[in-house]
This record gives C-alpha cells, structure tokens and sequence, in this order.
C-alpha cells in the first residue's frame, strides 16, 4: 500500500509541473472572447460585427459613431456605446422583434479601438525597435517580432517569453509565462511556439549573456 501511495503522489506531482508550463491552448481565444462579451464596455470607434441568422441583409460590420451609436439596416440606430455585446445583442434583437419573428442576433468585436492602451501588444528587449502596437485578430508571436523590426544581434531567441494576464482574475493581478523558441521559428520553421497573440500580451525578447 505505501509503494501504491508513492506511485500516486509521485504521478500528482509530474502532473503538476506539466500544468505549469502548459502552452497557451487554442481555449484561450474562446477565454478572451468569453471575457470581451462579458465585461468589455464598447466605446467610441471600436468596430462590431453584427449577425441576424438567416437575414444576411441585416447582416452588417459597423464602426461606433462618436455619439455613441451603430447603424443597423431595418431598425436604424442602436446605442452600442457604454454596453457589452451582448447588451447590443438584446437591443437589436428587441427592434428586430416587431419585423422578424424570434431574431437570432450576435454582436462580436473586431477591432478594439477605443481602449487602444489596453488592448496593445508589446514588444521589448534585444529587437530592433521595441514597440507597442495595435493588438489585431490573429495576430502571432512572429507577427509581433517582426513589426518591431526583428531581433537584433545581441539576441537569445530561443529564451524568449511571452506574458498574459490570466483574464480569469478580477481582483488581483495574475500573469502567465509561456517560452517561446523565437530563433527556431525564424531559422527552422519551427511555428509550435508561434503563439496566437492576445490584447495586453507582452513578447520579451533576451540578451544573449557573454
């Protein structure tokens, strides 16, 4: 019973340290997505992808105006400033109710342009231009680098790191570190380590030590 037991805290323990270094799953565009539907506040110039099953016609993407407002064809505006997608979701739904029966609608943000700050990628260390840019959908690790001009020549690549705020948390700060094979990538065509890239990532790229 005690070898058995051994066993047993031994396997818990390499599981353990394999969950540490997991690399970022494919559920963490879904995470983002979840967290951006659920609390994100759209504001002016963010841009919103608005779909009515089976009326392609009012179908629309659409940019917020500065008063606040989106333009959807049948109903005319809609405030969208200040609410969640989903809240713009209810809101067209309800308009649409008194021309179409049981509308299915979904708003989803393509372009998050009014909190910028936020939702900018980072670029530091041993690259050619440091940069923060604007986070895009779909966007990757080798996107990032090379908008930053690519390593320089005092670069580890293959010790570079990624750091994302565990969106999970809402009241203290929690941060996530994935390696990235950066050298691999640019030289090997190795793309495992070229992440999907998220709003608020930071990609940090070493000096080599001498």
């Amino acid at each position: 019973m005690k070898i058995l037991r051994f066993i047993a805290l031994t396997m818990t323990a390499l599981l353990a340290v394999a969950c540490s270094s997991t690399p970022p799953a494919k559920e963490d565009g879904a995470k983002f997505a979840s967290y951006v539907e659920g609390s994100y506040k759209i504001g002016v110039d963010d841009r919103l992808q608005v779909t009515v099953w089976k009326n392609p016609e009012l179908s629309v993407a659409v940019p917020v105006r500065p008063d606040g407002k989106i333009s959807v064809p049948l109903i005319g505006d809609v405030d969208a400033g200040g609410h969640t997608p989903e809240e713009v979701s209810e809101l067209i739904r309800h308009k649409l109710a008194s021309y179409l029966r049981d509308p299915n609608v979904t708003v989803i943000l393509t372009d998050l342009r009014s909190h910028e700050f936020l939702s900018r990628v980072r670029i530091t260390g041993a690259v050619r231009t440091p940069r923060s840019i604007p986070y895009r959908q779909g966007m990757t690790v080798l996107d990032a680098v090379l908008e930053a001009g690519g390593m320089n020549d005092f670069a580890a690549p293959n010790r570079t790191k990624l750091y994302r705020r565990d969106l999970k948390e809402k009241q203290k700060v929690k941060t996530d570190i994935y390696d990235v094979e950066l050298g691999d990538i640019f030289n090997k065509g190795k793309l495992e380590t070229n992440y999907p890239l998220l709003p608020g990532d930071v990609i940090t790229v070493p000096e080599r030590i001498f």
